[in-house]
């Protein structure tokens, strides 16, 4: 996977890609979380549609340990003050475990210039990093092929979605990177991304 050279109007792919992440945090930055209820209502000027988004239940380790921190809780208070005081502190906990689980729910996102990931608690789109649409090189169905860098893995498995594969350049335009995401529609992922899927 040999990095591209491409280049816009003589711009290096860096600058082109430090480009699109502005431009994507704007076209984000009009959206609310819940994208399905389109822009949001102070915008003057109306974005374009979003090309593709999703959004990822938390992990099975951010599951687990929130079920392991509500078990303790009750644990520990059942053993402190007795069962008549777990089971009424209970509701509170799960409540609270549940909420957690709600805020780490991420979207998964394309727009017209990048790709990202971001978290409803932290509502910010560069949570976990922006890849500019410029830099991605390949999509794969399933797992990465030989030679791919280690993949960065967003989002886990759910019921009913496939994994998806794809190849970028880093901010430099010039160091191979990967990342690995479950989603609804490998196609529809593929040519939001402007590649084939092979």
């Amino acid at each position: 996977m040999p990095p591209r050279s491409r280049r816009n109007d003589g711009e290096p792919l860096a600058v082109q890609a430090a480009r699109a992440r502005e431009q994507h945090r704007t076209q984000m930055g009009s959206y609310g979380y819940l994208a399905r209820r389109g822009p949001k209502r102070h915008v003057t000027v109306v974005p374009r549609p979003l090309r593709y988004w999703q959004y990822d239940l938390a992990g099975p380790v951010v599951i687990a340990l929130t079920v392991l921190a509500v078990a303790v809780w009750l644990g520990f208070l059942g053993w402190r003050d007795g069962g008549a005081a777990a089971a009424a502190e209970a509701p509170v906990a799960v409540g609270l475990g549940l909420l957690v689980l709600v805020v780490s729910t991420g979207r998964f996102t394309i727009g017209d210039w990048a790709v990202s990931t971001d978290i409803a608690g932290l509502r910010q789109t560069s949570s976990f990093g922006v890849v500019p649409l410029v830099l991605v090189t390949e999509v794969v169905l399933g797992s990465p092929p030989a030679g791919w860098p280690t993949p960065r893995r967003r989002g886990g498995w759910w019921p009913g979605r496939k994994r998806v594969g794809v190849a970028h350049l880093d901010t430099d335009g010039e160091t191979p990177r990967s990342f690995t995401v479950w989603v609804r529609d490998p196609a529809a992922v593929a040519d939001a991304l402007g590649h084939p899927l092979r």
